[in-house]
């Protein structure tokens, strides 16, 4: 918002000249009388005027279509039996190309678990020196470095795998959502599974996940 700040100053300023003449002396001359002041006459009051009635106004009725909501647990899109083939199919497409990183993780996480309890053992038995249980525990540190790197470099890779075969298919049964509730009629499609902790009651008839898991496979199989 612009402020404007309007200073204002007045300044009176009386400059008066004494002239000097040559002048032959006058009698001086009589004050003249001050006029009579009039006498002050009432201020004239205005007369309200009443004031004019403004118009109502007009209450538009407002434009609110019929709503048809529906609910859709996109976590049952991924089940084995029952769930869309095709995103199924490609999740565990992706799944098995992962199953040897897998079981490299499982074996260094075996061989942490197995020192761990050797030194657990050593210990118990304190027959053991010092030095032995620092260089087993230099193994498990080792070891738990290899497994966090391996780790976050497949996930990593999953990641990058999962959303090149993955996406398309999810993007797809997105569009599907949307022309599946434009067919039927519905207005607004929940996705339960995002809000089940706010969820108290759900009516049965509003569930048309299996409905539209059987229109997708049937359409795209």
């Amino acid at each position: 918002m612009n402020r404007t700040t309007v200073i204002a100053a007045a300044f009176l300023v009386v400059c008066s000249t004494a002239a000097f003449t040559q002048a032959q002396t006058r009698p001086a001359t009589p004050a003249p009388t001050p006029a009579r002041p009039a006498a002050p006459q009432p201020t004239p009051v205005a007369t309200p005027r009443p004031a004019t009635p403004q118009p109502a106004p007009i209450a538009l009725p407002a434009n609110v279509p019929a709503s048809k909501i529906a609910i859709v647990d996109t976590t049952a899109f991924g089940d084995d039996k029952t769930g869309i083939k095709r995103y199924v199919n490609a999740v565990n497409t992706v799944q098995r190309e992962f199953e040897g990183k897998r079981a490299e993780l499982r074996g260094l996480q075996s061989q942490i678990e197995a020192i761990g309890n050797e030194i657990t053992k050593l210990r118990a038995a304190s027959v053991v020196s010092e030095g032995t249980l620092r260089g087993k525990q230099d193994d498990i540190d080792r070891l738990t470095r290899d497994f966090k790197y391996k780790s976050d470099q497949a996930q990593a890779d999953f990641d990058k795998r999962y959303t090149a075969v993955v996406g398309p298919i999810s993007s797809d049964i997105g569009n599907a959502i949307i022309q599946y509730a434009a067919r039927n009629g519905i207005t607004m499609v929940i996705d339960i599974s995002k809000m089940l902790p706010a969820v108290l009651s759900v009516s049965p008839a509003m569930d048309v996940t299996q409905a539209f898991i059987a229109d997708y496979n049937s359409t795209h199989p």
